[in-house]
């Protein structure tokens, strides 16, 4: 039995690489990125380094893929999501939005 998989990978700006593979049973994250083309596509990609995950689910290059399934490969975050949250509140705070302001005690507002 073959097992049809979708590979996606992110790229800055908005665009995405998605291919579509048929591999045999048993077949892995690793063989499924390795057939797609996408290394050879973006050379800047290393798997050593980067996350990929199945469906939004970080897993190991060595899981064992079913059918259908969607392998994504995940940038790194150029920013902590807490840091840049806060950064916006702040922001908020400083413009004098009831918005930035509501988690205030009442007594700073």
């Amino acid at each position: 039995m073959n097992l049809h998989i979708d590979v996606c990978y992110g790229l800055p700006g908005g665009e995405s690489f998605l291919a579509h593979v048929d591999l045999g049973d048993g077949a892995t994250v690793r063989e499924a990125i390795e057939a797609s083309g996408v290394l050879k596509a973006h050379p800047e990609i290393d798997l050593a380094t980067q996350k990929v995950g199945v469906f939004g689910k970080l897993k190991p290059l060595d899981t064992a893929l079913a059918d259908l399934d969607r392998v994504e490969i995940y940038r790194p975050l150029k920013v902590d999501p807490k840091m840049a949250r806060q950064r916006r509140v702040d922001k908020a705070r400083k413009a004098g939005s009831i918005e930035g302001r509501k988690w205030q005690s009442k007594d700073s507002r």
